[in-house]
């Protein structure tokens, strides 16, 4: 399985190298949680900027609250969060990527560390349902490029796409 998306001459070799891992990493993955922990942990190991990298999912007993799940990063995050706060929430009832270049000016943000400046949440859908976000937080401003959200974006589709399978059987 090649998972492609628009914008693919726009990234960064480093990008590549990463996709490819997790596309082999989901062959032998024994679970979703398996893929989204070894993801969380490889971006925050790989992408300096990116100082918290984690997944919220959808809670199997509220669909209006978000958990987190697997994640890797400096800090301790919301353990919880409602669809309609934060930048998470905006993303999940919009089912659009958010992209916050400075989070002290946009008033959605829900502090995580008061070393956060800029944020990214890319909504992880299958068949259209919201399951989860994959959700990246940097220390620096402008971090969140047209080129790194595609590339935040192809890793939110490939987690989309092992529970799709997960899910079929």
């Amino acid at each position: 399985m090649i998972l492609t998306t628009r914008g693919a001459e726009n990234r960064m070799p480093v990008h590549e190298e990463l996709l490819q891992e997790f596309q082999g990493f989901v062959r032998t993955a024994p679970t979703a949680q398996a893929v989204m922990a070894h993801i969380a942990q490889r971006l925050h190991e790989k992408m300096t900027r990116y100082n918290w990298v984690g997944f919220y999912l959808v809670d199997p007993a509220d669909s209006g609250v978000l958990l987190v799940g697997p994640f890797a990063g400096s800090f301790t995050p919301n353990a919880r969060i409602p669809l309609n706060t934060g930048l998470c929430g905006a993303a999940a009832t919009s089912r659009q990527t958010v992209v916050v270049h400075d989070v002290a000016k946009d008033p959605r943000y829900l502090a995580g560390s008061p070393l956060v400046k800029g944020e990214i949440v890319v909504p992880i859908l299958v068949m259209n349902k919201l399951v989860g976000e994959l959700d990246i937080e940097s220390y620096f401003t402008s971090t969140f490029t047209k080129p790194e959200q595609e590339f935040i974006e192809a890793c939110a589709a490939l987690v989309g796409y092992v529970f799709a399978e997960k899910a079929a059987g």
